[in-house]
């Protein structure tokens, strides 16, 4: 199982020593991490979406076979709630294109306070060309429906797993690939994860998805580097790159 691990986002001043040199300038910090891990969740995309030019720089500093994952603006998630679609999709697909073959998942992730509007859904998810990877994290339980389920298996959509003390979100496979979030351990210090919840999230991939079928994983839990850390430690674990 070709498992693709990383963090969400690479951008953290406490990741100086336990990552990034002391002294290495911060316009370097992406070169330096792409040597050590094969993907990373673009975070603040969500906040503000770069124009085609910031992506492509990104292009230009990570090495061939280098993947980058895009969380969705924050617009078409929380501002306009899956409503009319069409234009902050195309926008988004315009900017995150510069990318060329590093441009891997497009992560939606919806906001707790949204309650499941399928057509809402379906109208975005075939916003997307079909050539783009869509994973979705749903926070609201109403989501959690055999509907839900199809719809997302319709477009070939990966249902977002995520591990939060907070939800506990269904084991589903809705796609040829998967995508896994990993928010918040409770190992210390807080928010890493220990060693046995890492390895039963290696289990859980290992039953759902078969050997040659893509997995994209990134840590979240950045405070105290534990995302570097944990990021290290379950790609051992899942035998990811």
């Amino acid at each position: 199982m070709p498992v693709h691990v990383g963090t969400s986002g690479w951008q953290y001043r406490d990741w100086r020593g336990p990552l990034y040199p002391h002294g290495l300038r911060q316009t370097e910090w992406l070169a330096f991490y792409a040597q050590h891990f094969s993907t990373v969740e673009v975070n603040n995309a969500f906040y503000r979406l770069p124009e085609a030019g910031v992506f492509r720089r990104w292009a230009e500093n990570t090495p061939d076979g280098f993947v980058v994952a895009v969380k969705a603006s924050r617009y078409l998630t929380h501002i306009r709630r899956l409503t009319d679609p069409a234009e902050p999709v195309q926008r988004l697909i315009e900017r995150a294109s510069a990318l060329g073959p590093k441009l891997g998942p497009i992560l939606l992730q919806l906001p707790p306070t949204l309650p499941a509007r399928l057509t809402d859904l379906a109208a975005t998810l075939s916003a997307f060309p079909p050539s783009i990877k869509v994973a979705v994290e749903f926070r609201h339980p109403s989501w959690y429906t055999e509907e839900t389920a199809a719809l997302l298996a319709e477009h070939d959509a990966a249902f977002c797993l995520a591990d939060t003390p907070r939800i506990r979100t269904p084991d589903w496979r809705t796609a040829s690939w998967g995508y896994l979030r990993m928010h918040e351990g409770r190992a210390s210090p807080r928010p890493c994860y220990g060693r046995q919840a890492l390895r039963s999230w290696a289990g859980r991939l290992a039953e759902l998805f078969e050997p040659n079928e893509e997995v994209f994983v990134y840590f979240n839990n950045d405070t105290h580097a534990c995302a570097v850390a944990n990021a290290r430690q379950f790609r051992r674990l899942s035998g990811g790159d």
